[in-house]
């Protein structure tokens, strides 16, 4: 077998070499979409199933039937080393890989729960962040057209206000996940409390990514996208402590600098992150567990949104905060538009 080159690499040189050549019209090259070699988290293994010399074409519709048989025309029986036809698992059939439509046509099929255009709030909430970092990874080879440079740019991150009340719905997440683990040590429910353990290192490792604008990809990569946050440097140690110690406390440091962080985004007045008991809201009650102030970031956070609607909306967050975000749930089912007519309902109230 051919040595291992990243798949953006081979799909970047199957353009230049083989496919600029072929067509003269208007056109847009790009790889997008699934495929660890769009994330750049492709390697030899990743060689055993859809991986191989592929890119998407992008014309306008009249010009699509000449492109595909230009292109198709000039395409070697391999590349780099590499068959350029093989199993399609969605065609059933050996085909090449060249996906050859219009933008608008690719979109809708490719990645269904993005909008041709931004739209309402109640659309972006419904959005999964790993179709968005579908659309906004991988590489753009050429785009005479502009069309795909146009979404990119404006799904390139959320709206302020959409972005603070993720932040707030996260800070709301982690404010109920943390007492809770407190309660399972102190009972001596070691299965409970790990399980609650690892649930908040996800949730401080999804604010992260909130923190620093970047859309986490979907469990696979969720891990290895995190090693390339700048936050991971100082974070990513306190979480393997965390997760070492089984301790409640162990999450302090953790917390901390996940409060200082969000105080120097500047998006609301700063809080300034402090650790103090559990007070449990019923009868004065005050539990011995540590916990960080999410009650006042979230309120910060919150007070900032412009929006009044999406202030007041209950604070279940995005599909993503919300539910699971497998591929049946985003591209196989009308669930994420039925979530945007539920947001948009919420948000008329």
């Amino acid at each position: 077998m051919a040595a291992f080159v990243p798949g953006l690499e081979l799909a970047r040189s199957l353009y230049e070499e083989v496919v600029a050549g072929a067509i003269a019209r208007p056109h847009t090259a790009c790889l997008l979409g699934e495929g660890s070699e769009v994330q750049g988290f492709d390697d030899e293994r990743s060689r055993d199933h859809e991986w191989g010399p592929r890119l998407q074409l992008f014309v306008p519709v009249a010009d699509v039937d000449h492109a595909a048989r230009a292109v198709r025309a000039a395409l070697p029986p391999t590349f780099r080393g590499y068959p350029t036809r093989w199993f399609s698992h969605a065609e059933g059939r050996i085909t090449d890989h060249l996906e050859i439509t219009t933008t608008a046509l690719w979109m809708a099929t490719r990645l269904p729960t993005i909008p041709t255009a931004p739209s309402d709030h109640a659309a972006w909430l419904a959005i999964p962040q790993q179709h968005l970092r579908q659309l906004t990874a991988g590489g753009v080879f050429h785009d005479d057209l502009q069309e795909l440079t146009a979404l990119r740019e404006a799904f390139a991150w959320y709206p302020t206000d959409i972005w603070r009340w993720l932040l707030a719905c996260q800070w709301h997440l982690i404010g109920q996940a943390t007492p809770l683990l407190g309660r399972t040590l102190e009972t001596g429910d070691r299965r409970g409390s790990q399980l609650l353990i690892a649930h908040l290192a996800r949730l401080v490792m999804e604010m992260a990514f909130l923190q620093e604008r970047q859309y986490r990809p979907y469990a696979k990569w969720f891990g290895r996208a995190f090693e390339d946050l700048g936050a991971c440097r100082d974070l990513g140690p306190l979480l393997d402590a965390a997760l070492a110690d089984r301790d409640d406390e162990a999450f302090t440091p953790a917390l901390l600098l996940l409060g200082s962080r969000h105080d120097e985004l500047g998006l609301t007045d700063r809080v300034g992150p402090r650790v103090e008991q559990f007070a449990v809201g019923i009868d004065d009650a005050v539990r011995p567990y540590p916990v960080l102030n999410t009650a006042e970031y979230i309120e910060a956070t919150v007070e900032s949104i412009q929006d009044r609607a999406l202030r007041d909306l209950p604070r279940v967050g995005s599909i993503d905060q919300l539910t699971h975000v497998d591929d049946t749930l985003i591209t196989f089912t009308d669930w994420p538009a039925a979530l945007a007519e539920r947001y948009r309902s919420q948000l008329a109230l």
